[in-house]
């Protein structure tokens, strides 16, 4: 009857051990994290990237006047 015991006991040790796993909550904070990050450069390329081809756009009818001159 002890062995059952400890056999049993150990089951549902092991059970209670794989269902108390962290794995599965360090992937969702990982997937969360990507998440967040691709978001972020979506919208900062969205935000930023209109003001910078502008400035490019500028920039590059500043230097084409250097070549035509006055």
């Amino acid at each position: 009857m002890t062995s059952l015991m400890v056999s049993m006991t150990a089951f549902i040790a092991g059970i209670k051990d794989r269902f108390s796993s962290e794995k599965g909550a360090t992937a969702t904070e990982y997937s969360l994290l990507i998440a967040f990050v691709a978001f972020a450069i979506i919208v900062g390329a969205a935000l930023f990237g209109t003001a910078l081809s502008n400035w490019f756009s500028d920039l590059g009818v500043e230097v084409d006047g250097w070549t035509t001159g006055p």
